[in-house]
């Protein structure tokens, strides 16, 4: 699993997993590589593996005793959890069913991280139906979209110590395998809809694979070699639960996390849990495809957007410039209420000159508007003759040197 480096997602934790990097030991009939740990145990991983003990973690304020937690919250009783899980499982193609790790893992959530959960929430607002409409598109279940809140927390630009980035967590190989594309200004693993279906494509597959969604997950932390490892080792069980003991051991966690986060955000108004803020939503957003390199400080300087705002919509820009290409199409992001003004002004934001908007397009040469040059003739005289400027008489014939050619036929006027 990924070590995340960001200190904001400490307040998080066990809320946080990444997805692993590929190896290039994965079965021959996948190209995938399955994914790897590293070496060290992150705040919020150590937070998931001692979550199955019963002891006080003093240093990092964790009161992780089971009966603790039971006596703060008296109303919520495991009777109640149980029914509303069963109630949720009916609705799911996720095998969900209440267990003694489960309710740990979602009673440490409302008790301590109730804060967190609330600005989840508000994140969840504008992410949620871009996830939404691709899981539909791929006909996935769409409670996958809590997956992104264990991957990231919901931040587009997560960034682990060992590569892998964005809301679901690609290492680059393993983002190029799924048409993502990364150079030097340009990282596709931000871009939320662009890893949002490489997401669904891997999961995908995944299911394909094992014809379970527990194992589909399990496979997504820790790769589809160790969850085939623990089915071996489990005498050939296939339930998650069964084999969970012979899965990694941040994988072990991983699922009972993404119940957590499912059950509260579908039970939120039960226990009282609101988003902080309203925030701008994705149905509030809207794209333009740009017609030259633009540096966000050149929209800034003619549309009136806030530079946190600029970048939170358009993370996938490492070096806040949007490239340009015939053969590619780079789209910028705004809110809605900002597309026109950008329109409005698109000559200044692309510092396109008068002269050249009103020229630019190609002028086909015809006997009555051409001239055909002559032995002594040279770009100054020509536009002199015709009472033209010299730039209108390069302009209009894609000039970019004075050089002539004796019997060229230049366009004299419009």
């Amino acid at each position: 699993m990924k070590k995340l480096l960001f200190l904001y997602f400490l307040v998080l934790s066990p809320l946080l997993f990444s997805q692993n990097s590929y190896q290039s030991s994965m079965d021959n009939h996948r190209n995938y590589p399955i994914f790897n740990q590293g070496n060290s145990t992150t705040f919020s991983e150590r937070n998931l593996i001692i979550l199955d003990k019963d002891y006080t973690n003093t240093s990092n304020h964790w009161l992780l005793n089971p009966s603790s937690l039971v006596n703060e919250n008296k109303e919520f009783t495991s009777l109640l959890l149980k029914e509303q899980l069963e109630e949720l499982n009916y609705t799911t193609p996720f095998q969900l069913s209440h267990n003694p790790t489960l309710e740990r893992f979602i009673r440490v959530y409302l008790n301590d991280r109730k804060e967190s959960i609330s600005k989840l929430m508000d994140r969840a607002s504008y992410y949620f139906p871009i996830f939404e409409e691709y899981l539909d598109k791929y006909d996935l279940p769409l409670e996958i979209k809590y997956l992104a809140v264990i991957e990231s927390a919901l931040k587009p630009t997560a960034n682990s110590s060992s590569g892998a980035k964005g809301l679901w967590q690609f290492m680059l190989a393993t983002g190029k395998q799924f048409d993502l594309q990364v150079n030097s200004y340009v990282d596709d693993r931000f871009d939320p809809i662009k890893s949002t279906e490489a997401a669904c494509k891997y999961l995908s597959y995944l299911y394909n694979m094992f014809e379970d969604w527990d194992l589909a997950l399990a496979a997504y932390n820790s790769g589809p070699g160790n969850v085939r490892k623990a089915i071996r080792r489990a005498g050939g069980k296939r339930n998650y639960w069964e084999i969970r003991q012979f899965l990694p051991q941040e994988t072990r966690g991983y699922l009972p996390a993404f119940y957590a986060t499912y059950y509260i955000f579908e039970y939120a108004d039960t226990h009282h849990l609101k988003p902080t803020k309203s925030k701008l939503t994705y149905f509030e957003v809207d794209t333009i495809h740009v017609k030259k390199q633009l540096s966000f400080t050149r929209i800034q300087k003619n549309i009136s957007i806030k530079s946190d705002l600029l970048k939170a919509l358009n993370p996938q820009y490492k070096r806040e410039i949007i490239p340009f290409s015939k053969s590619k199409k780079y789209v910028l992001t705004l809110p809605k209420n900002l597309i026109d003004a950008f329109i409005e002004k698109e000559n200044s934001i692309y510092q396109i000159s008068p002269n050249k908007l009103t020229y630019s397009k190609r002028i086909d040469i015809t006997k009555n508007n051409s001239y055909v040059v002559k032995t002594g003739d040279n770009l100054n005289k020509i536009a002199s003759k015709h009472q033209i400027t010299l730039s209108q008489l390069k302009l209009w014939n894609g000039l970019q040197t004075n050089y002539l050619i004796k019997d060229q036929r230049l366009v004299v006027r419009k």
